[in-house]
């Protein structure tokens, strides 16, 4: 390492001392001006194109009137002299030489001049020994690529190299993984699903044809995939068939539990989509005393079941959280003790039909 420095700064001084000798030649040429004979030459050429009949006597006479004007406008015009002072020649060498010796000498204090070459192949054996938790992506795709390369990859190996390529910022390199997963395991919804999003993440989120042809291959294998039908309900409102849109997310919507987060990001779509304000989502904190109160009722009935408004305001807060399964639990509980009383069997049947929270 520290021969490969110190030839570098001997190249750098050698190259810096060719360019400055090479400019004192040009200065000690003299002052010339070379545009006289270019317009000299010029008319020579009119004279010789007329006399071999290659250009009319008329048109020969303008350009030889042109040129002749730019012969004297060149000869006319001042000239600034090229200024060669030797002292400052002398100091322009001078810092050209130190600087390769500079940098060196910094490399020798604050760099590592004793630290051996790390060949690509150390390396590689290198991460492959370490715990895969303490490689970085980029680190992580080379040895998933070493693996491959060794042992022969499956779906589930490029898979992993298509993660690893997208943390380290190739969406390119992850697409290819994902293809050659899909030659090997085709009828995996999942593989196309993740090309289709690592398509997107290429086209900076355009669903192009590719994408869209993706999200279409996973459905077909998965009528249930979350992203790819978000993405083509997402691609037929961009195309201007928004009330197809506007249904496929609905659809999807109504598919997703309320406590889904996916949902909500459903939800935001379709208002972003008719210039409606997101609708307001309870973060963890809240989601979770909302829980507890409703936890606390339902401990509250059991001690003390004949209280017919609690019965009410339990099955509504079920229908809000959208806990479709206790919600119809706790209704059929309810019906069942208050079978003499039709309004609150009314009242019951009002609250089990409240909308989900959104």
């Amino acid at each position: 390492m520290i021969a490969f420095w110190v030839v570098a700064g001997v190249l750098s001084a050698l190259c810096a001392g060719l360019i400055l000798w090479s400019s004192a030649r040009a200065a000690a040429a003299g002052d010339a001006d070379p545009t006289t004979a270019l317009y000299r030459r010029q008319l020579r050429e009119i004279d010789d194109l007329a006399d071999r009949g290659l250009i009319p006597e008329s048109e020969r006479a303008v350009t030889h009137a042109e040129a002749a004007r730019r012969l004297l406008a060149a000869a006319d015009g001042a000239q600034a002299p090229w200024i060669s002072d030797p002292g400052r020649r002398r100091w322009s060498l001078v810092a050209a030489g130190l600087a390769p010796l500079v940098a060196l000498g910094l490399y020798f204090a604050v760099g590592s001049p004793g630290m051996g070459d790390q060949g690509f192949k150390t390396r590689i054996a290198a991460w492959r020994a370490l715990d895969p938790e303490h490689l970085t992506a980029p680190q992580m795709a080379v040895v998933l690529q070493a693996l491959i390369k060794e042992r022969g990859g499956d779906p589930e190996a490029y898979g992993f190299l298509a993660q690893a390529q997208m943390a380290s910022d190739n969406p390119d390199g992850a697409a290819r993984a994902l293809r050659r997963a899909i030659e090997l395991a085709p009828e995996r919804a999942d593989l196309w699903e993740a090309l289709g999003e690592v398509l997107l993440a290429q086209s900076e989120g355009r669903v192009t044809p590719q994408a869209h042809k993706a999200f279409q291959e996973a459905v077909k294998r998965d009528p249930g995939a979350v992203s790819a039908r978000f993405h083509l309900a997402r691609a037929e409102v961009e195309a201007g068939d928004r009330k197809a849109g506007l249904a496929a997310w609905r659809k999807l919507a109504d598919d997703l539990p309320a406590g889904d987060r996916r949902r909500a990001a459903v939800e935001r779509a379709i208002a972003a989509a008719q210039n409606q304000p997101a609708p307001q989502q309870l973060d963890d904190g809240q989601m979770a005393a909302v829980q507890g109160m409703v936890a606390t009722l339902a401990a509250r009935l059991e001690a003390a079941p004949d209280d017919a408004e609690g019965w009410v305001r339990l099955v509504r807060s079920y229908a809000v959280l959208g806990d479709v399964a206790r919600r119809d639990e706790t209704l059929t509980k309810a019906k069942a003790r208050f079978a003499a009383q039709p309004d609150v069997l009314k009242a019951l049947d009002l609250a089990a039909k409240t909308e989900p929270m959104r």
